[in-house]
């Protein structure tokens, strides 16, 4: 059996990383503009055949998923994410096993996501044809909705190969960025009136700023007031999630041939970054997207309890009501009991653990000041620090991303916060690696 899949692997289509050890600035930032724009475009092209669908359903799974539903990318990078958290989870559970310290190891692994993601781009496609959340105009088989959204999730998946290999981190972190940006400036400024199946949702322009000046021209107060609190959340979630980007623990080291000179090793609060985030909300996302799918009295019921409710927008208009801030506690703690679970996993998985971390650290030359020089005994200290971070990171960042999602914050908390994160990680990765290589404008504007 491992034999033959290790055939079907070797003979999956992938793309072909660079020759060279290490790639230059200018280069990593023309792939990645590349893919930004051909994803920008693929979100324009609309689904050929696509009938009258209540898209605006799909609205947070849009955010989440980077998807723009109704076009080539409806799928956005759902596949690939569902792949990695199947994968992951029969890999902590011991099902299959992957040796990720070996480089065949990671070969491996890696090639049965893809053959994962590919089997996800199907079913997927399909769910959501058969399903009847992309349905096809009267006349048009659904064979050809669903060729085309497996042609969009194929795209997908190799353009996030390309960034990955090619451009700034990864795809999956660059498209969820793109489209929450794409979001959050939109509906901030768009001067447009919303339209979903050709009827207007609001009075008023969709663009919150536009909302509010005309909303106090009419006199309409409680509509001013949720377009204004609704800018306040986003402002404010982005500065909570700039704020909490600074927290780490240095841990002080030495070199142990050269006296006197050390340096501090940090460990991030948010030690495993965005993906509790990334996989805690694909996962609801795609439960939603089954539960709406389904169109049965107890999947609607299900979606309540794992939806956030705009807790502040039914404050000011009056509708608030007891069963929705119970179901949104049961949304909160959800949020963050998925978010520690995958944290766990994603350490053990991607090399965060301790034993991996003082293997590198002593590979370094490094040591802990006072102490033999033993791969123990750092991994014994660094235990102390690596677990508790864990699990503290994931609630704190559980709770800020399900929290912001109850504001209304534009873009959701969760894209918000997981847009700066990227961008925040993205910074630090180029300021490290490429401060010596880019242009003097984009040095002095790095800092």
């Amino acid at each position: 059996m491992a034999g033959f899949l290790n055939t079907i692997i070797q003979y999956l289509p992938e793309v072909d990383g660079p020759k060279q050890k290490k790639l230059a600035f200018g280069e990593k930032l023309k792939w990645t503009l590349i893919i930004l724009m051909l994803y920008f475009i693929l979100g324009l092209i609309p689904l050929y055949g696509l009938g009258a669908n209540a898209l605006a359903q799909f609205q947070f799974l849009s955010t989440v998923l980077g998807a723009s539903f109704g076009s080539l990318i409806s799928l956005g990078i759902g596949p690939i994410v569902t792949a990695s958290i199947v994968l992951q989870l029969l890999n902590g559970a011991g099902i299959i096993k992957f040796d990720l310290s070996s480089h065949e190891g990671k070969r491996r692994y890696q090639g049965v996501q893809k053959l994962l993601s590919l089997g996800f781009v199907l079913l997927e496609g399909i769910i959501y044809v058969m399903l009847g959340g992309l349905s096809p105009a009267a006349g048009i088989p659904p064979s050809v909705l669903i060729l085309q959204l497996m042609m969009g999730g194929v795209l997908v998946m190799f353009m996030d190969e390309v960034v990955s290999k090619w451009g700034f981190g990864s795809g999956i972190s660059l498209f969820i960025a793109a489209g929450v940006s794409q979001q959050i400036f939109i509906r901030l400024f768009s001067p447009f009136k919303q339209a979903i199946s050709g009827v207007e949702t609001s009075q008023f322009s969709t663009g919150k700023v536009f909302e509010l000046v005309q909303a106090l021209q009419a006199g309409e107060t409680v509509i001013a007031a949720i377009a204004l609190f609704t800018i306040i959340a986003t402002i404010l979630v982005f500065m909570v999630a700039v704020y909490t980007q600074a927290m780490k623990v240095e841990i002080p080291l030495s070199f142990g041939r050269v006296r006197g000179h050390g340096i501090r090793w940090p460990l991030s609060f948010f030690y495993t970054s965005n993906i509790p985030v990334i996989l805690t909300a694909a996962l609801l996302a795609n439960f939603q997207l089954v539960a709406q799918l389904a169109k049965a009295t107890w999947a609607d019921t299900l979606v309540q309890w794992v939806t956030p409710h705009n807790i502040v927008q039914m404050s000011l208009s009056g509708s608030l009501s007891w069963i929705t801030i119970l179901q949104a506690l049961v949304y909160v703690l959800i949020f963050v009991i998925f978010s520690v679970v995958f944290a766990i996993f994603w350490v053990q998985t991607a090399g965060l653990d301790a034993r991996s971390q003082a293997k590198q650290i002593m590979n370094s030359g490094l040591q802990i000041p006072g102490f033999r020089k033993d791969q123990r005994v750092l991994e014994r200290m660094l235990e102390r620090y690596i677990m508790p971070l864990t699990i503290m990171g994931a609630i704190a960042v559980g709770l800020i991303a399900s929290l912001a999602d109850l504001t209304g914050a534009l873009g959701s908390g969760t894209g918000i916060l997981l847009t700066v994160m990227i961008v925040y990680r993205l910074y630090m990765d180029i300021a490290q690696q490429h401060l010596v290589d880019m242009n003097p404008a984009m040095k002095k504007f790095m800092g």
